[in-house]
């Protein structure tokens, strides 16, 4: 029994303050990771292991006509090959969401194999796969066999991919379009673009970029001939969704797949789903008794690895004679690449209408885009996975209308933001919001970018022979929507307690808000608290970290498990410190009865439940396995202010000042929350700026290692004033915003919003992405307009 007033008392209180909610506490990971000590899939061995090399097709499309492995197999250390037609007994990859057509069809689905059996559709469609003694071993065998394909014509652009007479990648999916995605009430918004007294329209490429992770994707499988079980090591962005998707890929009950991540280098949305190469691995594993490993090389995760964004819009925004916005559509192109898994066609549809609307009231809304199938790598999500480009459509029509109407920028943005007052708001896009300020967040970003100041700034450029632009861009997005996730807790006979949950970090730093949190709730010692991701063994439920999800689902998990631990811990208590329950508090990590200083610590009772007996109706332990359910999606919002200078005889753009203020809530851990943003805000630039993948016309990629594809680098990204306006959530009693997006869809609009504004003295009003050097200089060459004017 302990005194609330004894030292150790006091010494909690301060811990608690230090490791508190809103603390800038360093991360528990960086002293492993920084040291080098972290272990990733690649770092993993077994005994007898052994290795895998996959072929992949040199044709963008083609039909196989056969496979010769003889002279593979007779090389030395092989063990085996394998081609399509030994691995056809799996289940095939499929796009588990709901998505319909515009006439209320099913999206078609592609029925992705393992290996292909009778057609390639894409350059590094794997077609067999070669296990071996060594990596070397592996490596040559499969640069034997042979792979014989009857070329095909090849389409690359989504837009000419559905033009009838285009190479058709499906037979079962006309003109290759797999979905026809239709949002909002036509007749409506097309009353409403009737009846505007202006419309401005926009033709935008959001351009298609690779995902490049620091860690390249790998696995190290193994089959227990014993159990008939299979277990996996490979990075996931979650092991509990990743288990049940291979459990079904294999047709094997959950019970006999094993899923185990361990450190992740990045993902982005690229490890969330599930890929032939660890099919082929664990089919192996079982062949040969042994475990095997593959790990991708960069130049073939340029081909294997799913890509992002891309696609191809037609914008239009509808305007009263005063600036205020009466509808806004999309239509367009989604680029799917060659097979649908995982999200793929969400972020090019679904999540593009639903972040469209961002912070501006807007009364209709509508999106038609069609996502197509073409001889390309694979799309799937990417880091915002359709809310950056979203927010990107609409303040590049803002603009674009503010310029036509002669309507100051900030002036027609403020005219048309939601107000605080009208909380909840029910967009046009079918959510509801449930916080912000909108208007306090654009005011207090201005404020800290000194925009008052730009004339002055951009005036000291000229003098230096330079261009100078500015531009002001918010935008709210939409997070993963509602889903269960995992909240178990477990008190450990050293005094630890373990958390465990169904997101994954994968570069977040989820160890640390995770335990301030429950450190809060529970009172138990910063230091003291230990996360687990990594088995499926373990996590039974989750839904991985993706679409700004984590702190918020495991956060409301990690609570509602916290009020059942008390809740057990106050019956626990009251009959070991023979007392009513009723009598019961709890606070600080400490049981007390109400009026005296009688208490029992939270870790000293679940140690006397562990050690001793209890009757009936006494919990044992005060251990946890909860279940939150629904959690709800959140709107974290901001508004961000870049400036850049341009040297008009290179065309090359430096970004010379970067402000993002936002909202995401209430804030666990500020120190990780600007570290997401300042990553969000590169990617976003690297886009704006430099990122493109690009194939040839036979649908050969160009640009299939870092000397052909371009990456920010430190001397890219300039130094950025972060501020916070917060409006809490009121969906989430922690009353967090998701944060780890909203960086892209910050900097995407604001990078080349402020461009095209440098731009604008020769009379450039439109480039898009990414804005190289070459761009830029052939745009003021094109405008004609000498600098001087």
């Amino acid at each position: 029994m302990q005194d609330r007033s004894s030292p150790q008392a006091i010494d909690n209180a301060i811990a608690l303050q230090k490791f508190g909610v809103g603390q800038p506490v360093r991360r528990k990971e960086d002293d492993t990771l920084v040291r080098g000590k972290g272990r990733y899939t690649d770092d993993f061995q077994l005994p007898s292991q052994v290795y895998a090399w996959i072929v992949r097709s040199t044709h963008a499309h083609g039909l196989i006509r056969g496979i010769d492995t003889s002279a593979a197999r007779a090389m030395p250390g092989v063990l085996g090959i394998w081609t399509g037609a030994d691995l056809t007994d799996y289940e095939p990859y499929t796009c588990g969401l709901p998505l319909k057509n515009r006439d209320g069809s099913p999206l078609h689905q592609t029925n992705r194999l393992p290996l292909m059996t009778d057609k390639v559709r894409f350059v590094g469609d794997p077609v067999a796969f070669v296990v071996a003694e060594t990596l070397a071993e592996a490596r040559d065998a499969a640069e034997a066999v042979v792979v014989d394909i009857d070329p095909l014509p090849a389409v690359t652009s989504a837009e000419d991919a559905a033009e009838p007479g285009a190479p058709q990648l499906y037979d079962h999916i006309p003109n290759n379009v797999a979905l026809d995605y239709h949002f909002g009430d036509s007749a409506a918004i097309e009353a409403a673009f009737a009846g505007a007294a202006h419309v401005t329209k926009l033709d935008i490429v959001n351009t298609r970029v690779a995902v490049v992770p620091m860690e390249p994707r790998s696995a190290l499988a193994s089959f227990d001939k014993k159990t008939e079980r299979f277990t996996i090591q490979m990075p996931t962005q979650g092991v509990a969704g990743s288990h049940t998707n291979l459990a079904k890929n294999l047709k094997q009950p959950k019970d006999k797949v094993r899923v185990l991540t361990a450190n992740v280098g990045g993902s982005f949305g690229m490890k969330n789903v599930n890929y032939p190469e660890y099919t082929c691995i664990l089919h192996a594993a079982k062949a040969l008794g042994r475990p095997v490993k593959w790990t991708d090389e960069r130049s073939t995760s340029f081909l294997s690895d799913s890509h992002g964004r891309a696609q191809n819009i037609h914008a239009e925004l509808a305007l009263d004679k005063d600036g205020h916005f009466l509808a806004v559509r999309l239509s367009g192109y989604g680029n799917l690449g060659a097979y649908i898994t995982g999200v793929s066609p969400s972020p090019l549809s679904l999540n593009t209408g639903k972040n469209l609307a961002s912070v501006y009231r807007t009364p209709l809304l509508g999106v038609d885009i069609k996502c197509v199938l073409t001889n390309t790598t694979l799309m799937g999500a990417y880091r915002g996975a359709g809310r950056p480009e979203a927010n990107y459509f609409m303040e590049r029509l803002i603009d674009r209308a503010a310029d036509e109407m002669k309507i100051d920028r900030l002036a027609l943005r403020k005219r048309n933001f939601i107000k605080s007052s009208q909380m909840p708001f029910k967009a046009s896009s079918g959510v509801t919001y449930d916080s912000g300020d909108f208007q306090g967040v654009f005011a207090k970003a201005l404020e800290i970018a000194d925009h008052a100041g730009f004339a002055k700034r951009k005036r000291e450029s000229r003098k230096r022979g330079l261009l100078r632009g500015i531009a002001i861009g918010s935008y709210l997005e939409v997070t993963a929507p509602p889903s269960p996730e995992l909240g178990k807790i477990v008190f450990e006979e050293d005094g630890g307690v373990r958390m465990i949950t169904g997101t994954l970090d994968y570069g977040q730093g989820h160890a640390t808000p995770f335990a301030q949190v429950l450190s809060a709730q529970l009172g138990v010692p910063f230091e003291s608290v230990r996360l687990q991701q990594d088995d499926s063994d373990v996590v039974h439920t989750g839904s991985g970290t993706g679409g700004s999800r984590s702190i918020t689902a495991s956060g409301v998990a990690i609570v509602e498990a916290s009020a059942k631990i008390i809740e057990k811990g106050k019956v626990a208590a009251a009959h070991l410190l023979e007392a009513s329950e009723a009598d019961i508090e709890f606070a600080n990590g400490h049981f007390t009865i109400a009026g005296t200083d009688r208490s029992i610590n939270i870790i000293d009772l679940a140690r006397q439940l562990r050690d001793s007996g209890v009757p009936d109706g006494v919990p044992a332990s005060l251990d946890v396995d909860h279940t939150a359910t629904d959690i709800p999606s959140t709107f974290p919002n901001g508004c961000h202010v870049a400036e850049v200078e341009i040297d008009p005889d290179t065309g090359m753009v430096r970004i010379v000042r970067y402000t993002g203020v936002n909202d995401f809530g209430t804030i666990v851990n500020p120190m990780i929350v600007a570290g997401q943003l300042h990553g969000g805000v590169a990617q976003g630039i690297g886009q704006a700026l430099m990122e493109q993948v690009s194939y040839d016309d036979n649908g050969q990629p160009v640009t299939g290692s870092f000397m052909d594809y371009a990456m920010p680098r430190a001397s890219d990204i300039p130094a950025m004033a972060v501020g916070d306006h917060p409006s809490p959530a009121k969906s989430n009693p922690l009353g967090t915003k998701g944060c780890g997006e909203a960086g892209c869809a910050g900097s995407l609009s604001t990078v080349v919003n402020a461009v095209i504004d440098a731009l604008s003295d020769f009379g450039v009003d439109h480039i898009d992405m990414p804005l190289t050097p070459e761009r830029v200089w052939r745009a003021i060459h094109r405008a004609g307009k000498s600098h001087a004017a």
